[in-house]
């Protein structure tokens, strides 16, 4: 390698590691972003959950059930889309039915969001069409993890009445009514029952 080849290696890795930390710390920024829909259902702020904490817990729900009970399914790409389907709320906000944003404008506001992080990646295009199809719901992994995304706020809702003595059925309809998978609907059902045991 000559030394004009070298110097413009040396500036594609600067310019890459510039290009990850960039986007390293804007999704940092989601361990600052508290959940709305508890924040307004009135879990304090010191004890409710972040946008980051719900994406992991997504993921590892994802991972585990898709495993365990889906293994038609690509687990790989679910556990990639279940790390990014917030992404969109980096800039765009963790909006909720409350705000009266059409379903329309809040995808406009979260795809603007997750293409000005992702877009500084070299491979941010295969990383935004993930994202898209997620939103989308158009493919089996999809439509999946759309659902994996309202059981495990169901999860977090029966974990909110335990430590916090409220009625979050609300967040539990919710959920019943995008759940088609079998088995995510036997879940639910056994969350449902704990919470009625515990009355």
């Amino acid at each position: 390698m000559n030394s004009s080849m070298k110097k413009k290696h040396k500036l594609t890795i600067l310019n890459s590691a510039n290009s990850i930390l960039q986007v390293y710390f804007e999704i940092a920024h989601l361990k600052d972003l508290f959940r709305q829909g508890w924040l307004q259902a009135g879990i304090p702020i010191e004890k409710c959950e972040s946008v980051a904490d719900h994406s992991f817990l997504t993921t590892m729900l994802a991972w585990m059930i898709a495993e365990e009970l889906a293994p038609e399914l690509d687990s790989e790409k679910i556990i990639k889309m279940s790390l990014l389907h917030e992404m969109g709320e980096i800039y765009g906000g963790d909006i909720t039915p409350r705000d009266g944003v059409g379903e329309s404008e809040k995808f406009l506001l979260e795809y603007d969001s997750m293409h000005k992080v992702l877009s500084k990646l070299f491979n941010g295009e295969k990383w935004s069409a993930l994202w898209e199809e997620f939103e989308k719901a158009n493919s089996p992994e999809a439509k999946f993890v759309k659902q994996i995304d309202k059981l495990e706020m169901a999860l977090q809702a029966y974990s909110y009445e335990q430590s916090h003595k409220l009625d979050l059925m609300s967040f539990y309809k919710s959920t019943e009514n995008v759940l088609e998978d079998e088995n995510l609907k036997e879940i639910l059902a056994e969350i449902l029952s704990e919470k009625k045991n515990n009355v």
